[in-house]
C-alpha cells in the first residue's frame, strides 16, 4: 500500500500535514507517542476515505527509526512521502534540563530523521521516487540562550536535509526543509492578545497553512521553504546585527 508518513501527527502541524496528505488521496501511516493518534485516524478516514494506520511510539529513541521501518516492510506499507514532523519545544536553560529531556531532543531532532531519511531513502532510490519534508526552524540560523538544544538540533537538521537534497534530487527523491516561525498551536504559551496581533501582522501563521506551503514546496521540488517568508528574514537580519555582549545584557536586565 502507498502511504504517507507522517511523525508527531496527533496534534497541530502534523496532524495538519496528515490532512493535507489524505487531501491529496494518500493513504496514511501516522504515528506519535499519545494515544489520541488513534482517535485522529478515524477521523481522517471518515473524512477523506482514505486508509490510515496509526502508531503508538516513542520516537525519541536510538533505535525508533529503525524500528519503525521495520515495521513498514512487515507489513507491505510502502512510503512515498516521509514527512519528519515529531519534535519537542523548550525554553530552559540548558542545565536546567533534566538528562532524559536533553537525550529525549536531540533524539527526536536529529537521530530518528536522519535515520528514517537514511532507511526509506533507501526504498526511494532504489523506486526512483519519493519525497522527504523535514521540519526546521528559523531558529537553526539564530543561537540564543534558553534554546540551545533547540535551535542546535534544527541547524543540524536543516544542513543535513540541505546536503541531502543535492545528494539525492538527481535519483528522483525529493528532500525539502520546511522553515517556520511562530505558528498559532499551544507551543509557545502566548496569551490570546499576543496570538491575534501576531496573527493580524501576518507573523504568526495557522498550522493549517504552513502544512499547505510545505507540502507545495515540497511537490515542486524545493529544497527549502520558510513561513512566513518577510517577516522571518527581517527577524534573521536584525538577530544576527546583535553582538554577544548586548545579549548578555539583555539576560541580565530579563528582558527575555
Amino acid at each position: 500500500m502507498r502511504v504517507a508518513l507522517v511523525t508527531g501527527a496527533s496534534s497541530g502541524i502534523g496532524y495538519e500535514y496528515a490532512r493535507v496528505m489524505a487531501g491529496r488521496g494518500y493513504n496514511l501511516l501516522i504515528v506519535s507517542n499519545e494515544e489520541a493518534i488513534h482517535e485522529k485516524a478515524e477521523i481522517l478516514r471518515k473524512e477523506f476515505s482514505v486508509e490510515v494506520v496509526s502508531l503508538v511510539r516513542n520516537l525519541g529513541v536510538q533505535e525508533a527509526a529503525k524500528e519503525l521501518h521495520t515495521y513498514c516492510k512487515e507489513h507491505d506499507l510502502q512510503v512515498e512521502v516521509l514527512i519528519n514532523n515529531a519534535g519537542v519545544y523548550h525554553d530552559r536553560d540548558f542545565l536546567d534540563d533534566s538528562e532524559g529531556f536533553n537525550y529525549l531532543i536531540l533524539n527526536l531532532h536529529m537521530i530518528t530523521p536522519a535515520m528514517l531519511t537514511y532507511y526509506f531513502g533507501h526504498d526511494m532510490v532504489e523506486r526512483g521516487k519519493g519525497y522527504i519534508l523535514n521540519m526546521c526552524s528559523i531558529t537553526a540560523s539564530v543561537a540564543v540562550q534558553r534554546m540551545g538544544t533547540y535551535g542546535a538540533s534544527k541547524a543540524f537538521l536543516q544542513n543535513f536535509t540541505r546536503s541531502v537534497h543535492v545528494e539525492l534530487r538527481d535519483k528522483g527523491v525529493i528532500v525539502t526543509n520546511v522553515s517556520p516561525g511562530a505558528v498559532q498551536t499551544g507551543l509557545y504559551n502566548l496569551k490570546s492578545y499576543a496570538m491575534k496581533i501576531g496573527r493580524a501582522l501576518g507573523y504568526i501563521v495557522t498550522p493549517q497553512y504552513l502544512a499547505k506551503r510545505g507540502v507545495n514546496a515540497m511537490f515542486r521540488g524545493r529544497a527549502k521553504v520558510t513561513v512566513p517568508c518577510v517577516w522571518n528574514y527581517l527577524l534573521l537580519f536584525f538577530v544576527a546585527l546583535i553582538p554577544t555582549c548586548v545579549l548578555r545584557l539583555i539576560r541580565k536586565l530579563r528582558w527575555f
